[in-house]
């Protein structure tokens, strides 16, 4: 089994070696046993439902939730010599017919399916007349309610164990924490499954967090670091998105926004043109990101606090999948954790969901205001403890000042209980800062023993202290959906004197210098390409993007970057040397290898 696997590896998809657990993954799957794989995105779990396929008798049932990601799973596929295919409602009915025909004669090896087709009476009969090798159920963490991705019909797929017991099962995510953990075990009956779980870091990716003072300009000056580069820009709200990407758009960078106010047609041809052409940025809101398996995205930004840790994990990690340096770059301020509170108050989820939904952004915003190494901060949220500090991210780079606000802490909580626990920050801001508003005078707030005691301090350093607080669960957003804010158990102790409060120090915004825009460069995504390498890197990134438009699929198909930089950095002479490159399994160096060579060996 390990030769016949490794086989596999070398020869069609043209990786030496396997990474990780996926031999014994791979293995354990093959010989018949169920599987559920935690593996972070980027970390290979394709291949290890993929090389089983090959090696069991049968069809491999491939359980996808978007078209876009059974499209990009096939086309790279069948460029690695195997026989794939799709069944999806992109397909004319003729067309799915000859699917369903070349899968009842034993033609193909994988055939994705969305969970809504396999699960109709028609296609469950069309199995029973098949020999299937496997069944793989991806995005496993859609069958969990407390998750961001939910998909009811991905709970009914508990019916596959029922009908065929003797056929393996394997349930892939990159991101459960330890309660969708247990919610993909119960809900796809694998409790005698075989658990692999794998590491959540993902190194190449550098975190860095900030304060938001000017959003379009610190996203300008962060985009200098990345010119050329392949990217997703992430926004709350879809007019955000439209005024984010033509902002973009008219400052010469080739930007395309994404949501759900979109017609179908030009989201699907923004994706399209996202997935199959370089340097292409996508604005957008969360609908777009499941399934997009584009390895050379550089970046992920966002330009509001997401909802959760979860899905904070899973949007950036669609960054660097291919394992070149990488970077999430997020901005935020305080009405973010406002907006987000009233979000979850006004939703129609029960009680108990919105509790959990208040706690993981608590979370979120614990780790955007932490001063301690982001990675620990990260991984521990998924139950991994990690060694630390990483020395890559911004908090371990230029690690945050911190100062003693115990005392203003008190003042803070202390106006919030005066007034009521019945206002927002701002007005309480005024009455901290003695200012005689027509709203403070008309409440009588300006008779309370807390009127002007913070006068010394401007609006946005007490906003700072307001966020932080929140931030250290000394104040609660009301559950309402208000804005106002509340003390929480915790408050009493500093009230008391019995707790310490030390708060950071936010930066002060500064417009990046030309030194510090190429120090950016070096640091972030830039994939550190020499000026004597330049025209030999381009040539290169030209021929796979005519290949690719011949052959109809994107770029990333034909050859990762990775596997670009390493034809860069060897510059093979011939067809063996070429053959050695993690990357170029033997149909690929058939196909396309001798017009690489020509490329790297030809003067630049």
């Amino acid at each position: 089994m390990h030769s016949a696997a490794l086989d596999i590896l070398r020869n069609i998809f043209g990786y030496p070696s396997f990474r990780g657990q996926q031999q014994a993954i791979v293995e354990h799957l093959g010989e018949g046993g169920d599987a559920l794989v935690l593996m972070p995105t980027g970390g290979g779990k394709s291949l290890c439902y993929q090389i089983p396929a090959l090696l069991r008798q049968g069809t491999a049932i491939v359980v996808s939730p978007l078209i876009a990601l059974m499209q990009d799973q096939v086309d790279a596929l069948r460029e690695a010599g195997v026989a794939a295919a799709y069944l999806n409602s992109s397909l004319a009915a003729d067309a799915q017919r000859e699917v369903e025909k070349q899968l009842l004669a034993g033609q193909l090896n994988l055939l994705y399916v969305a969970p809504e087709r396999l699960l109709t009476a028609r296609f469950l009969d069309l199995l029973e007349r098949t020999e299937v090798a496997l069944f793989a159920i991806d995005e496993a963490h859609c069958v969990s309610q407390w998750g961001h991705d939910f998909r009811p019909e991905y709970r009914e797929l508990a019916i596959l164990p029922q009908r065929f017991p003797a056929v393996p099962r394997i349930a892939l995510t990159a991101t459960a924490d330890p309660r969708t953990r247990e919610e993909i075990v119960e809900r796809l009956a694998l409790q005698d499954a075989r658990q692999f779980i794998s590491s959540f870091d993902r190194p190449n990716i550098g975190y860095r967090v900030g304060l938001r003072h000017n959003a379009k300009r610190q996203l300008g000056e962060f985009l200098l670091g990345h010119e050329g580069e392949s990217g997703i820009v992430y926004c709350l709200s879809r007019r955000k998105v439209d005024d984010t990407a033509q902002w973009l758009a008219e400052s010469g960078i080739e930007a395309l926004p994404y949501h759900a106010g979109l017609d179908a047609a030009t989201r699907s041809k923004n994706q399209q043109r996202f997935l199959r052409e370089d340097g292409v940025v996508m604005v957008a809101t969360v609908a777009f990101g499941m399934g997009i398996d584009k390895p050379d995205v550089r970046f992920v930004a966002h330009l509001d606090l997401p909802r959760s840790i979860e899905g904070y994990y899973q949007e950036t990690g669609r960054a660097g999948r291919d394992g070149l340096p990488a970077e999430a770059w997020m901005i935020y301020g305080l009405s973010d954790v406002v907006t987000m509170s009233q979000m979850i108050a006004q939703s129609e989820s029960a009680d108990d969901r919105k509790r959990v939904e208040r706690q993981k952004l608590e979370s979120l915003l614990a780790y955007a205001e932490a001063t301690d190494c982001r990675r620990q901060l990260l991984l521990g949220a998924f139950g991994e403890t990690y060694p630390g500090p990483c020395g890559h991210c911004d908090n371990c780079v230029a690690p945050p000042k911190t100062w003693d606000a115990t005392v203003v802490a008190q003042k803070a909580l202390s106006a919030v209980y005066r007034t009521g626990q019945r206002f927002g920050s701002g007005h309480v801001i005024d009455v901290l800062r003695g200012e005689e508003t027509e709203r403070v005078l008309g409440l009588d707030h300006h008779r309370l023993s807390t009127f002007g005691v913070g006068a010394d301090m401007d609006e946005k350093q007490w906003r700072s202290v307001f966020r932080q607080l929140l931030a250290a669960g000394l104040l609660e957003a009301d559950a309402e959906g208000y804005g106002t804010l509340r003390l929480t158990a915790a408050s009493r102790a500093v009230l008391g004197g019995e707790r310490l409060v030390k708060l950071r120090e936010d930066a002060r915004p500064e417009r990046a210098s030309r030194r510090k825009r190429e120090a950016s460069r070096v640091a972030s995504g830039s994939l550190g390409i020499e000026a004597y390498e330049q025209s030999t890197w381009d040539a290169l990134r030209a021929l796979r993007t005519q290949l690719a438009k011949q052959q109809g699929v994107p770029p990333y198909v034909v050859f990762h970057d990775a596997t670009l930089l390493a034809m860069l950095r060897a510059m093979p002479a011939n067809e063996d040397e070429l053959a050695t490159i993690s990357g170029v399994g033997e149909s690929k160096l058939k196909r396309y290898g001798r017009d690489f060579l020509a490329v790297i060996n030809s003067p630049q």
